[in-house]
Parts: C-alpha cells; sequence; structure tokens
C-alpha cells in the first residue's frame, strides 16, 4: 500500500522509508527536501493522493517554547485536513515516552498539543511514545552541559536504537489502527547520570558528569520513572554497548 513518511528525509523518516519499500509497500519521503511543507501545506494534497497510512515523525527546527508549539499544532491540523481530503484510513504518529507527565516543558506541552488534534480527529490513529534514541545521547549531553560540567539526574533511563523504533512504528503502521498508544523502549535499564558518565568516559570525553536530582530535561525537572514506559512496552533488543553507531561515532 502507499505510505507517505512526513519527515521522511530525516533520522527515523529515511529508516522507514527503507524498511517500508524492502516490505513492498509503496514509501513516500515527504518533507520541504521534496516539496511537502505541513506548515504551508505545499505539497500535501498531492503527496498523500492515493496514500492508505500517513506516519508523522517530523520535528520541529525550533525548540522555542512559542515555535514548538506553533510548529506541531500548524502542521498537525493541516496533516489531519490534507489526510480527511484524501480518505487516508490510518495516521501515525511518532511521539515519546513521559511526554503526559512533562508538562513543565515547552517542547512537551507542544507534543501533548499533537496529541490532543490527533486524538479528536476523526481519522483512526496510533501513537508510537518511544524513548530516547542513542542517537541523541551526545545531544542531550550537549543540552546539559554547564562549561565542563554536565548535570543528570539520577533517574531511570531506557534508551533505544533509532533503527527499533523504525522497526515499531513500520509494524504499528501497516497494522490496524490502535486509537490508542504503544510504547517502545531499549533492552535495559540505567540509571541517567550513571549511563551518561560511562558513555562519555568511553568516547575519552573528558566532561565531569555531575549528579543533580533537580536536573532539567528539555526544561522539566524529572521524578524516578518520568522517562521510562509501564507494563507491556515493546522492548529492542540492541544493547547500547553492543551498538554500531556507538563505534561509529566515537561514543
Amino acid at each position: 500500500m502507499k505510505i507517505v513518511v512526513i519527515g521522511g528525509t530525516g533520522l527515523i523518516g529515511s529508516k522507514l522509508v527503507k524498511r517500508l519499500g524492502e516490505h513492498g509497500h509503496e514509501a513516500v519521503a515527504a518533507s520541504p527536501n521534496t516539496g511537502v511543507n505541513t506548515l504551508t501545506g505545499e505539497g500535501l494534497a498531492e503527496a498523500l493522493a492515493g496514500a492508505s497510512v500517513v506516519i508523522d515523525v517530523s520535528n520541529s527546527p525550533s525548540f522555542e517554547d512559542a515555535a514548538v508549539l506553533e510548529f506541531f499544532e500548524t502542521s498537525t491540523r493541516n496533516l489531519l485536513a490534507a489526510e480527511q481530503a484524501a480518505g487516508v484510513g490510518h495516521h501515525v504518529a511518532l511521539s515519546v515516552v513521559g511526554t503526559e507527565r512533562l508538562p513543565e516543558s515547552g517542547y512537551f506541552r507542544a507534543k501533548i498539543a499533537q496529541e490532543k488534534l490527533i486524538e479528536s480527529s476523526s481519522i483512526p490513529f496510533s501513537i508510537v511514545h518511544a524513548t530516547q534514541f542513542f542517537e541523541f545521547v551526545p545531544a542531550i549531553a550537549a543540552a546539559a552541559t554547564d562549561g565542563g560540567t554536565v548535570a543528570m539526574a539520577p533517574v531511570l533511563f531506557q534508551p533505544i536504537a533509532g533503527d527499533e523504533v523504525a522497526q515499531a512504528v513500520g509494524r504499528v503502521a501497516v497494522g490496524s489502527p490502535l486509537n490508542g498508544r504503544v510504547e517502545v523502549a531499549g533492552p535495559e535499564q540505567f540509571r541517567m547520570d550513571e549511563f551518561f558518565r560511562n558513555a562519555l568516559a568511553a568516547s575519552g570525553d573528558t566532561r565531569e558528569v555531575a549528579t543533580d536530582p533537580h536536573a532539567r530535561y528539555f526544561g522539566a525537572e524529572l521524578s524516578e520513572r518520568t522517562l521510562v514506559p509501564g507494563d507491556g512496552a515493546i522492548l529492542g533488543e540492541i544493547k547500547y554497548a553492543d551498538w554500531a553507531g556507538r563505534t561509529a561515532s566515537g561514543k
């Protein structure tokens, strides 16, 4: 079937397009790079013509509070309207485990708004909540760095390989709509501060990781289980220590 991947040229989107194509689907990568802009609506009708499923793995180019809210609300409204017009039968969105527990964060308030728009639409949907990707470990450390110190809270952390996120989203997309959420996470839980201390040391990074219970993650304080899934989550198999990208990036 024809499956349109919004954000199809990004980290997860490009993996999805490749994986779905290998399984015999007509997977279309839709992004500003390919002439499809969900903020303006440019190219949406053409891209969605004849599509059975739309997968939205796009992300805001800015994480500033107002900009990220504007991105997710406007793009989701435009996308859902175009799907309605095209007769799309399944809207799949990628979001983050713990989103509903992080209203202090402007980014996660925007993701909550996105999910509410999807739920209130008449289009059958599935929302996949994933934990943090292995690929984002350097960026998470950078965001938490002040001088030569990385502040991390001593909370649970269960990252997952991007390949396994793409696999889970792809499987959900070709199945029946859940009209609800499913969680995906890596196979191992760590303490967040210890994970980053070990990951940085293993890559020769000299930054010190300071344990701080009040350290913020995208503007929000974390509790013990904010970032980890509940019972029934789909768990990946790739461990961080065995992940090919870790050695490729020197992390």
